[in-house]
């Protein structure tokens, strides 16, 4: 096992990765006795197969959601919040937060609003969760854009058990794999050869592999939230693929598609923007390549408008001003923010299954 730790301007938490440790996790919180009850919130899925070791032989009260996007949701969060006060937690309770970023982002919005803040735990199941376990950005979903509705509110400790992963269907491990993608192209080129040198599918890596690319994507991710924790400067560069990923995601429909699927679209679009941006070069072909060997689509679905598609990006929590702001590169490991005019996006939107 290894621990790192997450620095904030509120304070830190550690972070373990590592294998059999999710039923360890009492060891592993500061002064678990400190607080007066646990609460446990997850998905149907994670349930079945991971919810018995956490427990343990206690009978933790447990919230359970549908497995999926749609459970980022008005609804979920209601009946999350009512699940609360029914157990009766008091201030000095700690939620769990055991699943995929779904759970996460559900759990840690319902700690962060619970009598005005209690502490959670991430414990996160899926590849794709080692981004957004750790942050402490928290939210749901509105039926006009992803993520509109939230709270900034760190946990209290991220347990991540690689174990978790190895009952994940290929599609989750591959929309994982995206977001480690994104960290090592706005922060790190080494990584990214370490990462396209495996040469096979991440769902067959060693748990050694798999503990140092995770160790990777949360050191890249901690630094960023040391130096801007509320997103006020260099955290958006985090943002990279996913302006055009969460419209995306709206336009089809919460749940159609994955996170990383559409991130990973995004990607393309927005290196294909700073190709023409920054009148550089940055491989697209062979990172085209890369991404469909790997199981990662790189066109946008054939289905949606550009048109729609710009009024979504515009509707992003990152615009200003109704103009839209793109995370681009100057070159691997150098993100920039920028306003990107509609005809420039619209054009790049026209030609993006060319290219």
């Amino acid at each position: 096992m290894e621990t790192m730790t997450i620095e904030t301007s509120g304070g830190s938490y550690p972070v373990h990765i590592g294998t059999g440790i999710r039923s360890k996790w009492r060891d592993l919180i500061h002064q678990p006795n400190s607080y007066s009850s646990f609460f446990i919130i997850t998905d149907e899925a994670v349930s079945e197969t991971y919810l018995t070791d956490v427990r343990g032989e206690t009978n933790i009260p447990t919230f359970v959601v549908p497995s999926g996007e749609a459970s980022k949701s008005f609804q979920r969060y209601y009946e999350c919040m009512t699940a609360l006060l029914e157990a009766g937690l008091d201030r000095k309770a700690c939620i769990i937060a055991l699943g995929g970023g779904v759970v996460g982002d559900l759990a840690g919005f319902a700690a962060a609003t619970y009598m005005r803040g209690i502490d959670f735990i991430q414990m996160p199941t899926t590849l794709l969760a080692h981004d957004s376990s750790v942050g402490g950005k928290t939210g749901i979903n509105h039926e006009l854009g992803k993520n509109l509705i939230g709270a900034f509110h760190q946990p209290s400790a991220v347990i991540y058990d690689i174990d978790c992963l190895r009952t994940l269907p290929d599609r989750e491990w591959r929309s994982g794999f995206s977001e480690v993608i994104k960290h090592a192209l706005i922060h790190d080129e080494d990584f990214l050869t370490w990462l396209i040198e495996r040469k096979k599918p991440v769902q067959n890596f060693s748990d050694d592999e798999l503990q140092y690319m995770i160790k990777e994507g949360i050191s890249v991710k901690g630094a960023i939230v040391k130096e801007d924790e509320r997103e006020s400067g260099v955290r958006a560069f985090l943002n990279f693929g996913h302006t055009l990923g969460h419209a995306i995601e709206a336009e089809l429909g919460y749940g159609k598609v994955t996170h990383g699927e559409a991130v990973a679209i995004g990607m393309i679009y927005a290196l294909k923007m700073s190709e023409a941006y920054f009148h550089k070069t940055f491989r697209i072909d062979k990172l085209r390549e890369w991404f469909l060997e790997v199981g990662l689509p790189v066109d946008v679905p054939e289905e949606l408008d550009a048109h729609k598609l710009l009024l979504r990006m515009k509707k992003d929590k990152k615009a200003e001003n109704n103009s839209m702001q793109f995370v681009l590169l100057k070159e691997i490991g150098t993100p920039v923010k920028v306003s990107i005019r509609d005809k420039v996006a619209l054009n790049l939107l026209g030609v993006e299954r060319s290219f």
